[in-house]
């Protein structure tokens, strides 16, 4: 399996970085990403050499993409290459040009380079004009893949009240009543009469009785624990995604019109 470089650069770190962080999360390996920036303030006249750029890109750099990218570099922006095989190429150009790269012909020209015959590239191409003989002709084909990433969006709250009620109760509780009874009994023996007492006189005896009195107790019955918990579920996504073919006709000589 081919595998060809694909490398933009970005006047920021920042969006070098977005632009990586976007990869990885599509599942391409931090072995075969690689950034390269300014760490050390070196003068522009270094970074500007295409031999520099050759070093890190493998492939031919000219003069006025190494300036482009040299100047870019050393003002604070950063370049990123990715090593994937011929096929994940247009993927891999969406993602890069999301994060706004560097157009090498417009850059070039600002710096005051003369590269009127150069096209903007951020992908090398896979094959140059010495690799396609003579009596060749080259059709490339190719395929979009699906790239599915994710991220987090709000799905409501759970919102847990607490408040009172009432509800109605009975108790059955015993009360106890002590009143007075006035009975009356004859009397049939005769020494009472020797203690007649004329005197008015008067008798007071209490009655007693009970009522219920009503308090409240609290006491606690249950608590509720309150906390989050994380699952993961499978999702399918559907899409299409486009593929090149090739188709090959073969007609006889007298099929062709002339």
């Amino acid at each position: 399996m081919s595998h060809e470089k694909v490398i933009a650069v970005y006047d920021t770190a920042a969006h070098a970085e977005a632009a990586v962080n976007t990869l990885k999360s599509a599942g391409y390996s931090a072995d075969n990403i690689s950034v390269t920036r300014n760490e050390n303030d070196a003068p522009a006249a270094g970074l500007s050499e295409p031999g520099f750029w050759r070093r890190l890109f493998g492939h031919n750099i000219g003069l006025h993409e190494a300036h482009a990218y040299g100047h870019t570099v050393s003002r604070g922006g950063a370049s990123v290459t990715v090593r994937v095989p011929e096929s994940e190429v247009p993927k891999v150009i969406e993602v890069l040009d999301a994060y706004q790269p560097v157009d090498v012909l417009d850059r070039a020209r600002v710096y005051g380079s003369s590269a009127a015959e150069a096209p903007r590239v951020i992908v090398p191409p896979p094959t140059s004009a010495s690799d396609v003989r003579k009596d060749e002709e080259v059709v490339r084909l190719a395929e979009e893949q699906l790239i599915v990433g994710k991220r987090q969006v709000d799905a409501g709250i759970t919102r847990v009240r607490r408040f009172s009620v009432e509800k109605p109760v009975e108790a059955n509780v015993t009360l106890h009543d002590e009143q007075v009874e006035v009975m009356r009994r004859a009397i049939s023996d005769p020494d009472y009469l020797k203690k007649i007492d004329w005197r008015d006189q008067t008798i007071e005896v209490s009655e007693t009785t009970e009522q219920p009195v009503v308090n409240k107790a609290v006491r606690v019955i249950e608590e509720v624990v309150i906390r989050r918990k994380g699952s993961d579920h499978i999702e399918t996504v559907h899409d299409t995604v486009r593929r090149q073919q090739l188709e090959v006709e073969r007609m006889p000589a007298e099929t062709v019109k002339k």
